[in-house]
């Protein structure tokens, strides 16, 4: 195989002939995991636990439609124009009120509204991130992110994390190694509330050490946060950026707490970063859509959309909770999970033996989806885990799936009895995070 730039071996064909005309760093550009299961977990016959997709039937559609017509009724001129790479004024103003629950204390010129986080997420490492590089981010990762990073060609070091999130320890670790390597270290990637995939939360105690331990070192904090509102129990907690705004990027969303498909997110960045943004952005997208951004601010001034945020924790309380009790109920001892106080995702280890993406293929044959641990870390471990996403199914649904899933793990284990491991299979990751095994 030749990586792009490099000519193709004598006597070899190329199926791609553009491959020679490549830039190098399209080498680490590859399809992820889960957005290859979507085609097949898509399919009606097939219980998906595998994609993080918001419960939109909780929204007030019929409402909402009306608003939607009003808009482009009262500001169609404006709504279907070209806008600012900054974002519109009012929305901004009202996204640093969405912020102040988080005690987030912003200026509505430092905010830059994004086609989604994932956007604000790939102009933070392109403005940051030389080739080689480092980016800390915890272990395991939100899949989005690690392919941002190796899309810069940036060199990603995993960082441990428990059942209270990341280890400052560990942290502190992975540091000192880089800095023997001569390798330099641009930023830590961070989800702090409701993980994802692991589900859980950085305990309020870590936070200020971990911050601190960034301060010392000179290393910008990534805070990525579009879970933070979805605690079950309605806490909210402490934004790290809340603490060191000058040293904290903040990543925010409304997908998952209002619509994943207008696509608005937003960065708030202290104020010298927040100008490559607003030069990033245009480069990228020249602006966010303007309609999409009149739809969220007329949402956000029109709605009870704090109403709204305390009827998707209930939704999502109530499919944790079919998930938990299915996982106890059908799971094979030598199994553990966590159990999420909020956000989407529960992190399960399999037992010893089972490796879950080579299982993949044999559980979509049984009619259930899940995301394997693999996808999750760039070094090779996570072939003992899976990511159960319990968003977007009914309770019912959730407790079918868990019930194939189990299924077809305990005849991964007969197998494994039989035949023993499978040749060349991947390490295995760290049982952790889980409470039973932090």
């Amino acid at each position: 195989m030749n990586l792009p730039g490099q000519p193709p071996k004598q006597g070899a064909r190329s199926l791609d002939p553009h491959l020679r005309r490549y830039a190098a760093r399209t080498a680490g550009m590859t399809a992820s995991e889960i957005r290859a299961l979507f085609a097949v977990a898509s399919r009606p016959e097939v219980v998906s636990l595998a994609g993080g997709m918001p419960h939109l039937a909780a929204l007030p559609l019929d409402t909402l439609s009306a608003e939607v017509a009003d808009v482009l009724a009262t500001d169609g001129l404006v709504a279907l124009q070209y806008g600012s790479a900054h974002g519109v004024p009012e929305l901004r103003e009202q996204i640093c009120d969405v912020m102040a629950l988080e005690g987030i204390n912003a200026h509505p010129d430092d905010v830059v509204v994004t086609v989604g986080s994932q956007m604000g997420l790939d102009m933070v490492t392109r403005i940051f991130c030389d080739p080689g590089d480092v980016v800390l981010a915890e272990g395991p990762s939100y899949v989005g992110a690690l392919g941002s990073f190796a899309a810069y060609q940036a060199q990603v070091v995993h960082v441990g994390m428990d059942a209270d999130g990341l280890m400052p320890d560990a942290l502190r670790a992975a540091i000192a190694a880089v800095e023997r390597s001569g390798r330099r270290i641009k930023f830590l990637y961070t989800i702090p509330n409701f993980h994802n995939p692991a589900g859980v939360t950085l305990a309020v105690q870590r936070r200020a050490e971990v911050l601190e331990i960034c301060r010392t070192h000179g290393i910008l904090v990534v805070e990525d946060n579009p879970y933070g509102l979805l605690g079950f129990d309605g806490t909210t907690y402490p934004a790290l950026r809340s603490t060191d705004p000058d040293n904290v990027v903040y990543l925010g969303s409304f997908s998952k707490t209002f619509a994943a498909g207008l696509r608005v997110g937003w960065v708030l960045a202290p104020h010298a970063v927040r100008e490559k943004l607003v030069l990033a952005a245009e480069s990228a997208t020249l602006c966010p859509p303007t309609l999409n951004q009149l739809i969220v601010s007329r949402y956000l001034s029109t709605h009870d959309w704090k109403g709204q945020i305390k009827t998707y924790r209930e939704a999502y309380r109530d499919r944790r909770d079919a998930a938990i009790s299915a996982l106890e109920q059908h799971m094979p001892a030598g199994s553990t999970w966590n159990k999420p106080n909020g956000g989407f995702y529960v992190w399960l280890t399999v037992p010893e033996g089972v490796d879950t993406k080579a299982m993949l293929p044999r559980a979509i044959t049984q009619r259930v989806a899940y995301a394997s641990g693999t996808g999750f870390y760039t070094d090779g471990l996570g072939s003992r885990q899976l990511r159960i996403s319990y968003c977007y199914p009914t309770p019912e649904r959730i407790r079918e799936g868990v019930r194939r899933l189990a299924n077809v793990i305990k005849d991964e284990m007969e197998l494994h009895e039989t035949f023993g491991p499978t040749v060349g299979r991947a390490v295995s990751g760290p049982h952790s995070p889980s409470p039973d095994t932090a």
